[in-house]
């Protein structure tokens, strides 16, 4: 800084910080490269920069401000205009040691360069946390889906249609799915590109995007999708998302152990389980049941495991239960099709659907043994049965009225009344442990049935005052929360999520 002899120290100051001010003021033209130009978003105390290195195809990025999260953002943005589908990808380093944990370095798609703007980014964190983060709306809270991945070197993001995704890559692997995917509708024409944000208002960060690849367009894949299975946690306080774990084979209906340790799912007619934290499933021994379906669930005990399966005789799905550890199946449903979804939490009582003369209603049987009980007789189907945690009701699915609804009943069939009444398809209410909330799948109105790869949402019902949120919006529908999956503690819900990847 030069001397000013004479000044106060606060106009030295102020002259000082005149070029930060006046960039901070206005879109800088003309980035080079493959960009258009590069701005300050948000109001940062200091104006950030970007220098594109054409030799070494890098981008060197500095940012200001306080965040980028709830209902607003500050950052630097180098950007261009696109239209349609769009991946960027690059290598990200942070430039410097000792920065907040917390700073930011992405790959964006944005509606505007308001603060406010809806956007989605595939961001690197300084403490190494890769998340997709996004705000849905103009002014609405950021939400996010962690990774499983930490500091990854190398990050893509993937707009797809309406859907936006995140790779990601250490050292010497290639790109490969983070894991869930994100329902963001932008307007065309929408921006595309580099952000870094400080998360300190008083300081500047600087991370570099190396071997910038920047694709317009659908990939060239013949119409070839790839499916992609993601378990994924949510709390229902912060609504934030987790990848647990992630595959390229169908996987459904994860059920939390009563110890919340383990997270239970099907796959290819199996049943598996792993560590909440992630890690590799493992096998369950389910004896000569190798063809479980999605209906299935642990006792209130925790040391039983019913499962729905078909491979036996006429290959229609029939309830058993087997040791949560794995062992011989117990025949508890002689008819077929039973389709368990509820578990008494006395212990004593298992609930399902079941096709009986045609119509598919909701039954229980005792689960020492004993004739089942018919519970609905209205036409239509009625589906996805759970118990309150009281004991006093059970919740199920009804399309009586024409569209499918949530209902309730007394545990003995009477009483039965609607729970929901709304526009959407909404399919398999599960009451939570301590009984104040019910989360349930909406389909759109015009889809019929509960089908696979749809766009749906998680919906939070509050059992004091009726009030319904939504907790997410993704592809899934069959497979996604077919069985209860709440945690022990009521705080968070297991699903899955598909993608179908070019």
């Amino acid at each position: 800084m030069h001397d000013f002899i004479g000044l106060p120290k606060l106009l030295v100051f102020a002259l000082a910080c005149l070029p930060f001010v006046l960039a901070n003021a206005q879109t800088n033209p003309a980035t080079p490269g493959m960009f258009t130009a590069d701005t300050d978003i948000g109001t940062p105390h200091h104006a950030g920069s970007a220098k594109y290195d054409a030799a070494q195809r890098t981008y060197t990025v500095g940012g200001g401000g306080v965040n980028m999260w709830f209902t607003n953002d500050a950052c630097h943005f180098v950007w261009k205009k696109v239209s349609g589908d769009v991946t960027l990808a690059a290598d990200i380093a942070f430039i410097g040691t000792g920065g907040e944990p917390h700073r930011k370095a992405c790959l964006i798609v944005r509606q505007s360069l308001d603060a406010d703007s809806p956007y989605a980014d595939a961001v690197l964190h300084g403490d190494g946390l890769a998340s997709l983060q996004y705000r849905e709306a103009k002014g609405a809270l950021t939400r996010e889906i962690q990774s499983n991945v930490k500091s990854p070197g190398r990050l893509r993001l993937e707009k797809h249609g309406k859907y936006v995704s995140m790779s990601v890559a250490r050292e010497g692997e290639a790109l490969h799915p983070a894991g869930g995917s994100l329902r963001l509708v932008l307007e065309e024409p929408f921006y595309v590109g580099l952000a870094v944000c400080a998360h300190n208002d008083q300081a500047l960060e600087t991370a570099g995007f190396s071997n910038v690849e920047l694709v317009e367009g659908a990939p060239a894949t013949g119409g070839n999708r790839q499916l992609i299975s993601t378990l994924e946690t949510i709390p229902i306080a912060s609504k934030d998302r987790r990848v647990v774990w992630w595959t390229t084979n169908l996987i459904e209906a994860p059920n939390w152990s009563r110890d919340g340790a383990a997270l239970y799912f099907n796959r290819q007619g199996r049943m598996y389980h792993l560590p909440v934290g992630g890690g590799e499933p493992k096998l369950l021994d389910t004896g000569f049941a190798t063809k479980c379906n999605n209906d299935h669930g642990i006792s209130p005990d925790g040391t039983q495991l019913a499962v729905s399966d078909q491979s036996q005789g006429d290959k229609h799905s029939r309830i058993y239960t087997l040791p949560i550890g794995g062992g011989t199946p117990k025949l508890m449903t002689e008819p077929g099709p039973s389709y368990w979804h509820g578990w008494s939490p006395d212990g004593k009582t298992l609930a399902y659907c079941a096709e009986r003369n045609g119509e598919f209603d909701i039954y229980t049987i005792p689960v020492a043994g004993g004739p089942e009980t018919r519970l609905t007789t209205a036409p239509g189907l009625d589906d996805g049965p759970d118990y309150s945690p009281d004991g006093q009701f059970i919740y199920f699915n009804s399309e009586r009225t024409g569209r499918m609804q949530v209902w309730r009943m007394k545990t003995d069939g009477t009483q039965q009344e609607p729970v929901t009444s709304d526009e959407w398809n909404n399919w398999f209410p599960h009451p939570s442990p301590d009984g104040k909330w019910v989360v349930f799948l909406s389909y759109e109105p015009d889809v019929k049935g509960h089908p696979a790869n749809q766009d749906v949402m998680l919906r939070l019902l509050s059992v004091k005052d009726g009030k319904i949120e939504v907790l997410a919006k993704l592809f899934g529908g069959q497979g996604t929360i077919n069985v209860p999956s709440w945690s022990p503690d009521s705080s968070k819900l297991a699903f899955v999520s598909y993608q179908l990847a070019p």
